[in-house]
């Protein structure tokens, strides 16, 4: 194997001399990002790739999660693409009207393809040709987590499935009463550590604000402006507002694991899926799981997590196909992945997953992805759609005024959809 966590970009070479031998291999570049257990995972699978495939030689290229759109763009403007890439989600259309990856059914074997779930298609999937572009082990979802001792103590009503999860009512009653509570510092943790660097603001508070009406972005004009900025994200938004000001939310400064943080001083969190095993190690029987709160008439949840695709350059995407097949079958990564929480996006992934079966712990968040889950913006312009969001949510959790910081976000994405003329054939949507 040859270097594994090239932290720059890598040489363009195809082939490779090896040990001074007339024989050559064949080299496969794959981008990817990952705390250093998956980047472990993904190594040894590499491993196991070669020996069995020894003409072939896989390099990793490794990205930090909150700095890989940068990476990436620089792979784009060096004309560096890998032959396989890691991608978030919500961004593969971008990716695919910009033609940095193609179709991979005709590459990954048929049997991963038939046991792909409905939301694991609808996350790979272009949404103008219809095509898969990306595949996974994995979904995602965000759920809220309760201390049960603390919600015993105020006497709260722990839903048991989507269908009966907190009204805003119960939820903001339920953070008043735990912000008075002995023991409770914050009421809740909506991770705001994560910061604005990566899609977490975007992806988690995205359907708290669609609960309650409002959207990025309207989806069948592809107008900003009068949605954004509407009388329902100004009311969804100025209502987390206020969370913050009653100091019910764990601010910025301490981090990312208050939940069960020595002392426990948060009594929610309002965390994905991977938070979980975490979580679970450190309060045993005192975690319960449950349902997004239902803000308005309807529950809303998000999906989408990180899959791979094959870059469009590829000189080798048949061998990148049986790559990723081979990384999708692979026993010792899926078993990895379990003790990671993984959310699943293969049938024969979630039969083996209990976590996630009816009765598991983490089934509501599964059920969550047939009943209440909404992908984000599946639209060209989504990496401006949610890098001025964030930076509009940030602006009104820092006291800023809801209106005017919604305002500029629909006007800085409605500018760069007419920058790109309507990014066709987007534009024949409408």
């Amino acid at each position: 194997m040859g270097n594994r966590l090239l932290s720059a970009l890598f040489a363009s070479a195809a082939l490779v001399a090896t040990g001074g031998l007339a024989e050559a291999k064949t080299v496969v570049h794959v981008m990817h990002q990952g705390d250093p257990g998956w980047v472990k995972a993904y190594g040894d699978v590499a491993a196991r790739f070669e020996a069995a495939n020894p003409d072939v030689d896989i390099e990793m290229i490794y990205a930090p999660h909150d700095a890989y759109n940068e990476k990436f763009s620089a792979a784009v403007m060096a004309k560096q693409l890998p032959d396989i890439m890691e991608l978030d989600a919500p961004f593969l259309a971008n990716y695919v009207w910009s033609g940095y990856l193609q179709p991979v059914k005709p590459l990954i074997d048929k049997d991963l393809l038939d046991d792909m779930t409905d939301s694991n298609i609808a996350q790979g999937t272009y949404p103008i040709d219809k095509d898969l572009y990306a595949i996974g082990l994995t979904d995602s979802s965000v759920v809220l987590y309760g201390n049960k001792k603390y919600l015993e103590a105020i006497g709260a009503r722990i839903p048991k499935s989507v269908d009966d999860a907190w009204t805003r009512e119960e939820f903001e009653g339920y953070l008043e009463k735990l912000s008075k509570l002995e023991g409770v510092k914050w009421p809740i943790d909506t991770f705001r550590g994560y910061g604005i660097k990566t899609e977490w603001i975007t992806y988690a508070y995205g359907p708290l604000l669609e609960s309650a009406g409002c959207d990025l972005i309207d989806r069948k004009t592809w107008k900003a402006t009068g949605t954004l900025d509407g009388e329902a994200c100004v009311k969804a938004l100025t209502m987390m507002q206020d969370w913050v000001k009653k100091g019910w939310v764990v601010p910025t400064s301490s981090g990312t694991n208050q939940f069960y943080a020595e002392g426990q001083p948060a009594a929610l969190a309002m965390g994905g899926h991977w938070f979980y095993a975490e979580a679970s190690a450190a309060m045993k029987d005192n975690i319960v799981v449950m349902p997004l709160p239902k803000i308005g008439d309807k529950g809303v949840s998000p999906n989408g997590t990180w899959i791979w695709g094959i870059s469009a350059t590829s000189e080798n995407p048949e061998i990148a196909g049986k790559f990723l097949s081979f990384l999708l079958k692979d026993k010792e990564y899926r078993e990895y992945a379990k003790t990671q929480s993984a959310y699943p996006g293969l049938k024969s992934f979630a039969a083996g997953s209990p976590l996630y079966a009816e009765g598991g712990p983490l089934a509501v968040a599964f059920e969550q992805a047939s009943k209440t889950a909404i992908a984000r913006p599946p639209h060209p312009a989504y990496p401006t759609i949610t890098s001025a969001f964030m930076q509009a949510v940030d602006k009104i959790f820092n006291s800023g005024d809801a209106q005017e910081a919604l305002t500029a976000a629909a006007k800085k994405i409605d500018e760069d959809i007419e920058d790109n003329a309507g990014y066709p054939p987007f534009d024949e949507q409408q």
